[in-house]
Protein backbone atom coordinates (compact mmCIF):
# COMPACT_ATOMS: atom_id res chain seq x y z
CA UNK A 1 0.00 0.00 0.00
CA UNK A 2 3.02 2.44 0.80
CA UNK A 3 4.38 1.69 -2.72
CA UNK A 4 1.28 2.04 -4.24
CA UNK A 5 0.64 5.41 -2.98
CA UNK A 6 4.15 6.10 -3.92
CA UNK A 7 2.99 5.39 -7.62
CA UNK A 8 -0.04 7.43 -6.84
CA UNK A 9 1.63 10.28 -6.35
CA UNK A 10 4.44 10.15 -8.71
CA UNK A 11 1.74 9.62 -11.15
CA UNK A 12 0.53 12.95 -9.75
CA UNK A 13 3.52 14.76 -10.38
CA UNK A 14 4.02 13.35 -13.94
CA UNK A 15 7.20 11.32 -13.32
CA UNK A 16 8.17 7.95 -12.91
CA UNK A 17 8.97 5.99 -9.79
CA UNK A 18 12.45 4.47 -10.34
CA UNK A 19 13.74 3.65 -6.55
CA UNK A 20 15.11 5.49 -3.99
CA UNK A 21 17.78 5.71 -1.67
CA UNK A 22 18.49 3.92 1.97
CA UNK A 23 18.53 5.71 5.65
CA UNK A 24 19.51 4.29 9.07
CA UNK A 25 16.13 5.00 11.32
CA UNK A 26 14.14 3.11 13.69
CA UNK A 27 10.83 3.87 11.49
CA UNK A 28 10.10 2.16 8.20
CA UNK A 29 10.87 4.86 5.63
CA UNK A 30 9.76 5.12 1.81
CA UNK A 31 11.89 7.33 -0.09
CA UNK A 32 11.23 7.26 -3.55
CA UNK A 33 13.22 8.98 -6.35
CA UNK A 34 11.87 10.75 -9.90
CA UNK A 35 13.37 11.27 -12.89
CA UNK A 36 12.86 12.98 -15.86
CA UNK A 37 13.92 15.29 -18.62
CA UNK A 38 13.57 19.02 -18.57
CA UNK A 39 13.64 22.12 -20.70
CA UNK A 40 16.95 23.68 -19.90
CA UNK A 41 15.16 27.53 -20.91
CA UNK A 42 12.90 26.47 -17.55
CA UNK A 43 15.50 25.28 -15.44
CA UNK A 44 15.47 26.97 -11.98
CA UNK A 45 18.65 27.09 -9.58
CA UNK A 46 18.81 28.12 -6.57
CA UNK A 47 22.33 30.11 -7.15
CA UNK A 48 20.85 32.58 -9.50
CA UNK A 49 19.23 34.80 -7.22
CA UNK A 50 19.24 38.72 -7.88
CA UNK A 51 19.04 41.55 -5.57
CA UNK A 52 15.63 43.11 -5.79
CA UNK A 53 13.50 39.78 -6.06
CA UNK A 54 10.96 39.12 -3.63
CA UNK A 55 11.14 35.71 -1.26
CA UNK A 56 7.79 33.28 -1.39
CA UNK A 57 6.88 30.23 0.18
CA UNK A 58 4.51 27.88 -0.92
CA UNK A 59 3.71 25.88 2.45
CA UNK A 60 3.87 26.69 5.99
CA UNK A 61 6.69 25.98 8.15
CA UNK A 62 6.38 23.56 10.99
CA UNK A 63 6.25 19.70 10.09
CA UNK A 64 8.91 18.57 11.65
CA UNK A 65 7.60 19.95 15.29
CA UNK A 66 3.92 18.36 14.39
CA UNK A 67 5.82 15.00 13.14
CA UNK A 68 7.96 14.88 16.34
CA UNK A 69 4.90 15.82 18.39
CA UNK A 70 2.96 12.85 17.23
CA UNK A 71 6.27 10.59 17.91
CA UNK A 72 6.09 11.86 21.56
CA UNK A 73 2.36 10.92 21.67
CA UNK A 74 1.64 15.12 22.35
CA UNK A 75 -0.38 15.67 19.32
CA UNK A 76 -3.96 16.50 19.68
CA UNK A 77 -6.48 14.10 17.95
CA UNK A 78 -7.72 17.19 15.85
CA UNK A 79 -3.88 18.45 14.71
CA UNK A 80 -3.49 15.00 13.27
CA UNK A 81 -4.03 15.86 9.86
CA UNK A 82 -2.64 18.94 9.53
CA UNK A 83 1.08 17.75 8.60
CA UNK A 84 -0.09 14.74 6.72
CA UNK A 85 -2.21 16.69 4.49
CA UNK A 86 0.43 19.37 4.06
CA UNK A 87 3.23 16.50 2.95
CA UNK A 88 0.97 14.97 0.29
CA UNK A 89 0.30 18.20 -0.95
CA UNK A 90 2.53 18.00 -4.37
CA UNK A 91 4.69 21.23 -5.44
CA UNK A 92 3.70 21.44 -8.94
CA UNK A 93 3.42 24.94 -8.91
CA UNK A 94 6.95 25.15 -9.31
CA UNK A 95 6.57 23.15 -12.93
CA UNK A 96 3.71 25.82 -13.32
CA UNK A 97 5.83 29.43 -13.26
CA UNK A 98 9.08 27.26 -14.83
CA UNK A 99 8.24 29.66 -17.79
CA UNK A 100 8.39 32.47 -16.05
CA UNK A 101 12.40 34.33 -16.87
CA UNK A 102 11.17 36.65 -13.41
CA UNK A 103 11.07 33.66 -11.11
CA UNK A 104 15.31 34.01 -10.83
CA UNK A 105 15.78 31.15 -8.58
CA UNK A 106 13.71 28.69 -6.74
CA UNK A 107 14.46 25.50 -4.32
CA UNK A 108 12.38 23.28 -2.49
CA UNK A 109 12.38 23.48 1.92
CA UNK A 110 13.56 19.92 2.98
CA UNK A 111 15.57 19.10 5.62
CA UNK A 112 17.62 21.84 6.35
CA UNK A 113 14.55 24.16 6.78
CA UNK A 114 13.95 27.31 5.53
CA UNK A 115 16.87 29.10 6.96
CA UNK A 116 19.36 26.48 5.87
CA UNK A 117 17.81 26.27 2.31
CA UNK A 118 17.75 30.46 2.21
CA UNK A 119 21.37 30.90 3.08
CA UNK A 120 22.34 27.94 -0.28
CA UNK A 121 20.18 30.86 -2.31
CA UNK A 122 22.16 33.40 -0.81
CA UNK A 123 25.46 32.02 -0.52
CA UNK A 124 25.57 30.82 -4.31
CA UNK A 125 23.62 34.06 -5.40
CA UNK A 126 25.85 36.18 -3.54
CA UNK A 127 22.95 38.26 -2.13
CA UNK A 128 22.14 39.05 1.45
CA UNK A 129 18.18 38.48 2.11
CA UNK A 130 16.20 40.56 4.57
CA UNK A 131 13.09 38.51 6.33
CA UNK A 132 10.12 39.79 7.79
CA UNK A 133 9.64 37.52 10.69
CA UNK A 134 5.81 37.73 11.02
CA UNK A 135 5.16 37.45 7.14
CA UNK A 136 6.44 33.65 7.15
CA UNK A 137 4.11 31.65 7.09
CA UNK A 138 3.84 28.37 9.81
CA UNK A 139 1.15 26.09 10.57
CA UNK A 140 -0.44 27.89 13.51
CA UNK A 141 -0.34 24.60 15.65
CA UNK A 142 3.13 24.01 15.35
CA UNK A 143 3.68 27.25 17.65
CA UNK A 144 2.35 25.30 20.69
CA UNK A 145 4.55 22.35 20.04
CA UNK A 146 7.37 24.31 19.48
CA UNK A 147 6.33 26.11 23.23
CA UNK A 148 6.37 21.94 24.30
CA UNK A 149 10.16 21.61 22.91
CA UNK A 150 8.93 18.94 20.83
CA UNK A 151 11.34 19.86 18.25
CA UNK A 152 13.35 16.58 16.07
CA UNK A 153 17.28 16.36 16.74
CA UNK A 154 17.99 17.79 13.05
CA UNK A 155 16.70 21.00 14.14
CA UNK A 156 19.13 21.97 16.25
CA UNK A 157 22.31 20.42 14.15
CA UNK A 158 21.08 22.56 11.55
CA UNK A 159 21.42 25.46 13.66
CA UNK A 160 24.64 24.57 14.85
CA UNK A 161 25.82 24.31 11.43
CA UNK A 162 24.27 27.20 9.62
CA UNK A 163 23.76 29.30 12.51
CA UNK A 164 26.27 31.57 12.24
CA UNK A 165 25.40 32.88 8.74
CA UNK A 166 22.61 34.68 9.80
CA UNK A 167 21.59 37.49 12.54
CA UNK A 168 21.03 36.10 15.80
CA UNK A 169 17.56 34.71 16.85
CA UNK A 170 15.80 33.49 18.95
CA UNK A 171 15.10 29.72 20.69
CA UNK A 172 11.73 29.72 19.45
CA UNK A 173 12.51 31.12 16.10
CA UNK A 174 15.18 28.71 15.73
CA UNK A 175 12.51 25.81 16.35
CA UNK A 176 10.48 27.20 13.23
CA UNK A 177 13.07 28.31 10.98
CA UNK A 178 15.27 25.54 11.23
CA UNK A 179 12.78 22.97 11.26
CA UNK A 180 13.61 20.33 8.94
CA UNK A 181 10.67 19.99 6.44
CA UNK A 182 9.13 16.87 5.02
CA UNK A 183 7.88 17.56 1.26
CA UNK A 184 8.20 21.24 2.30
CA UNK A 185 7.45 23.62 -0.19
CA UNK A 186 8.77 26.27 -2.41
CA UNK A 187 10.92 28.84 -1.69
CA UNK A 188 10.75 31.14 -4.77
CA UNK A 189 12.66 34.64 -6.00
CA UNK A 190 11.19 36.56 -8.10
CA UNK A 191 11.28 40.12 -9.50
CA UNK A 192 9.00 42.86 -8.79
CA UNK A 193 7.91 43.06 -11.95
CA UNK A 194 6.92 39.31 -12.47
CA UNK A 195 4.63 39.51 -9.09
CA UNK A 196 1.27 40.20 -11.05
CA UNK A 197 1.49 37.51 -13.18
CA UNK A 198 3.21 34.93 -10.54
CA UNK A 199 0.43 35.87 -8.12
CA UNK A 200 -2.65 35.58 -10.34
CA UNK A 201 -0.93 31.94 -11.55
CA UNK A 202 -0.74 30.79 -7.83
CA UNK A 203 -4.17 31.92 -6.92
CA UNK A 204 -5.44 29.68 -10.10
CA UNK A 205 -3.13 26.96 -8.75
CA UNK A 206 -5.26 27.62 -5.06
CA UNK A 207 -2.50 29.31 -3.64
CA UNK A 208 -2.67 32.13 -1.59
CA UNK A 209 0.95 33.44 -1.40
CA UNK A 210 2.14 36.83 0.38
CA UNK A 211 6.28 37.92 0.32
CA UNK A 212 8.49 37.11 3.58
CA UNK A 213 10.77 39.17 2.34
CA UNK A 214 12.99 40.41 -0.26
CA UNK A 215 16.83 40.13 -1.73
CA UNK A 216 19.42 42.58 -1.53
CA UNK A 217 23.14 43.95 -2.45
CA UNK A 218 25.35 41.88 -0.47
CA UNK A 219 28.11 44.52 0.53
CA UNK A 220 31.28 44.60 -1.50
CA UNK A 221 33.11 45.28 1.76
CA UNK A 222 31.41 42.39 3.79
CA UNK A 223 33.55 40.73 5.97
CA UNK A 224 33.73 36.86 5.82
CA UNK A 225 31.67 36.26 8.26
CA UNK A 226 29.25 38.57 7.91
CA UNK A 227 25.56 37.49 7.90
CA UNK A 228 23.91 36.59 5.34
CA UNK A 229 20.60 36.77 6.24
CA UNK A 230 18.75 39.79 8.76
CA UNK A 231 15.58 39.87 10.72
CA UNK A 232 12.66 42.78 10.46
Amino acid sequence: QVIDGGRAACHLAGIPLEGGHSIDAPESIFCPVGTGLVDLHHLKRNDTARAGARLYLTKPLGIGLMTTAQKSKLLKPEHAHIARDWMVTPNRFGAEISDMDKVVAMTDVTGFGLLGHLLEMCEGSNVNARIVMDAIPVIEAAREYARLGCSPGGTHRNYTSYGHKAAPISAEQKLILCDPQTSGGLLIAILPEGEPEFLRRASAFGLALAPLGELVERPQDSAPDAPFVSFV
